[in-house]
């Protein structure tokens, strides 16, 4: 097939099989080695000690002072709100999410566009939170500085609001019971390495009980039966692998939900139990390569489709109290696509209005009739939003200020499809990527934005510095989804896995051909940038294919994959063996060693910016510092920003602007 503006996919097969073998990671043998090693023996020597200064808790190692003008065209683009829905209160309005000063704080809204009351008060943002049906109040999340070690604080209809759990660990997951006395959350209090399951009744006072546990498990509780005398809970293993019990809620008995004779090794993203209490309904990939919703009966153990066969994920769903309508959102190569299916009437409903990229976090409201949501695109922020489904009408609670720009001036993303280096039977394996054009005349210098997880998915959403890219810088940002990623498959997620790692990396190569084919695209100015695991993709990229790149912006990367294991917070690091492989196993240990950032960075002979929290329990700051300091020694250039008040990410907006800053500087002296 071919796409506007591009070349036939046989022309780009043909120049990405050339490109492959010329400069793919397996062609890191002895003719390129002996290369770099005579590259390293005639670089210059160590650079002197890097210029250094302080900014609050933001510290710049050789990162000169932005400039004025320069700094002065960023802010603009810094200056947007956002509002996520975030539950229904008991008096049918609405909890949500958003910014007044530094930080997201919870908000009350009580009706349509109604004034936004602030009801938490925090240094540190709180961004998640859930409410009883009854009872009043509601309990939310709050952790320090970015070490993510949430507490669970509960917040009654008056007073103060006072923390349910004590001490630094990591806690999640509300999920309220009926009766809006008891609920039940995830915490690995007991060993620092498993995901329990307690309950705490806010009416008493007194502490969490353990109702579900295990040596290493992680259990997270995902909903109460109808009369509160189970709970639904969820045993993750890992992406493609999960089960699901029913607990009894007060002996902690469990009683797994399938038959236990003919277990399913499959990927659950969420269940909750069937207002009847005789079904739950399940987001599985258990009988295909995506998660279909399906309800499933406790008593025969049969199940069913909600949602028709489609080639993309269910990503998110809620049920009506009565049952009469089923909400759910496909991830359709990105984008959301909402459907409301009404089981009495047979009907599908699509209400119309919604903003042409994704929705999230679906509820229901008491009457079941009003459905509420996030939802955001590219060149519109994320508001809260309410489906009225009796009278047909979607109805906008929250609008958000942009900021002062305009967004008339934002570009729409292109979906495209490029073929990487390997085939899928007789044809080419093609991947999809977002580009976001300048709509001056090109050829435009490029920025590649790889997403991080592994196990993520770039999708258009708010990004006010991408536009920022595009219409300030005149960079045309191009953001694919390789192997691994979410939202193609299991099979595709398992691309990458283990052994397979460089095969990522072989397909940003892939598109470093593709972008070489565009005539509006500039193949001598390329950009690539990427956070936590992207910032690894980002380095690895930098690294192999360093030859067609003017630079690289590494957020929070992964340096050493053995490091990065060994040092990652306990309660993760099983499951990051799972994806990178058991760094305790000498082979993969070498392998591991083989292919890490850190051991090559000798071979970083471009600019590079590293961005990294202090406080970061996912990729800890010592992944960035050895990176840092190696490349250094080497005699190369590296642009170093650390926040001392920040984790797996800057969610502070005067790091964050002071970040993004930092960013347009890097990017203006490499066009």
């Amino acid at each position: 097939m071919t796409h506007p503006g591009s070349f036939s996919a046989a022309r780009i097969v043909c120049a990405v099989a050339g490109f492959a073998v010329l400069a793919g990671p397996a062609s890191l043998a002895p003719l390129a080695e002996a290369a770099a090693d005579a590259a390293a023996a005639a670089a210059p020597p160590p650079l002197a000690p890097p210029q250094h200064r302080e900014r609050g808790s933001l510290v710049f190692e050789n990162i000169p002072v932005p400039d004025a003008a320069l700094a002065a065209r960023a802010a603009r683009y810094e200056q947007s709100r956002e509002a996520s829905f975030l539950d229904w209160l008991a008096d049918g309005s609405m909890l949500i999410g958003t910014r007044f000063a530094d930080t997201d704080q919870l908000h009350r809204v009580a009706i349509p566009l109604g004034m936004r009351e602030q009801l938490t008060f925090y240094e540190d943002p709180v961004e998640w939170a859930r409410a009883p049906l009854r009872g009043g109040g509601f309990a939310f999340l709050k952790d320090q500085g970015g070490d993510e070690n949430a507490e669970v604080y509960y917040q009654p209809p008056t007073g103060a609001a006072r923390p349910l759990t004590q001490g630094s660990f990591i806690h999640g997951s509300p999920v309220w019971a009926h009766d809006g006395r008891r609920v039940a959350f995830y915490g690995n209090d007991r060993d620092s390495l498993s995901y329990d399951v307690y309950v705490a009744d806010v009416t008493s006072g007194a502490a969490p009980t353990l109702l579900v546990g295990g040596r290493e498990d992680t259990w997270y509780p995902l909903d109460w039966s109808p009369d509160d005398t189970k709970l639904l809970v969820w045993k993750y293993v890992s992406i493609t692998e999960s089960y699901l019990y029913l607990v009894d809620a007060v002996t902690g008995a469990l009683t797994p939900l399938d038959d236990p004779a003919h277990p399913r090794k499959a990927g659950i993203r969420m269940a909750k139990f069937a207002p009847d209490g005789r079904g739950v309904y399940v987001v599985t990939d258990e009988d295909g390569e995506f998660g279909q919703l399906k309800l499933k009966d406790l008593v025969t153990h049969s199940s069913r489709n909600v949602t028709p066969d489609t080639l993309w994920d269910v990503e998110d769903f809620d049920v009506s109290d009565d049952g009469r309508y089923i909400a759910y959102v496909v991830n359709d190569d990105g984008r959301s696509r909402l459907t409301v299916l009404d089981t009495l009437g047979r009907l599908e409903l699509a209400p119309a209005g919604l903003p042409e990229g994704r929705i999230g976090n679906l509820r229901f409201d008491r009457t079941g009739r009003r459905l509420a949501m996030s939802a955001e695109s590219p060149v519109a922020p994320r508001d809260a939003y309410v489906y009225d489904i009796e009278h047909g009408r979607l109805e906008r609670w929250t609008r958000s200020e942009a900021g002062p720009i305009d967004v008339g001036t934002f570009v729409t993303p292109q979906l495209v499809h490029y073929p990487t280096w390997d085939r899928v039977g007789r044809h080419a394996r093609m991947l999809s990527a977002y580009v976001y054009r300048p709509r001056t005349a090109g050829p435009h210098p490029v920025v590649i934005l790889i997403h991080g997880g592994p196990e993520s998915q770039y999708r258009p959403g708010w990004d006010p510095f991408l536009q920022f890219m595009v219409n300030e810088l005149g960079y045309a940002v191009v953001a694919p989804n390789v192997r691994g990623s979410s939202g193609y498959g299991k099979s595709f997620l398992a691309l990458d896995n283990g052994p397979l790692r460089e095969d990522a990396v072989r397909d940003v190569g892939s598109l470093l051909v593709w972008i070489g084919l565009q005539p509006q695209l500039d193949r001598d100015r390329v950009v690539a940038m990427g956070a936590s695991y992207g910032g690894y993709l980002a380095l690895a990229t930098l690294i192999t294919y360093g030859e067609r790149l003017r630079g690289g912006i590494d957020f929070m990367g992964i340096s050493n994959f053995v490091s990065f294991l060994r040092n990652t917070s306990g309660y993760r690091r099983d499951l990051r063996r799972t994806e990178y492989g058991d760094e305790r196993d000498n082979s993969t240990r070498v392998f591991l060693d083989r292919i890490s950032p850190l051991t090559n960075a000798g071979r970083i002979r471009k600019p590079l910016l590293v961005a990294a929290g202090a406080n970061d329990p996912r990729v800890p700051v010592s992944e960035s510092e050895q990176l840092v300091w190696r490349v250094r020694a080497a005699g190369g250039e590296v642009w170093y920003l650390l926040a001392k008040d920040e984790g797996h990410g800057f969610r502070k907006k005067a790091n964050r602007d002071a970040y993004l800053e930092t960013v347009a500087t890097f990017l203006q002296r490499l066009r």
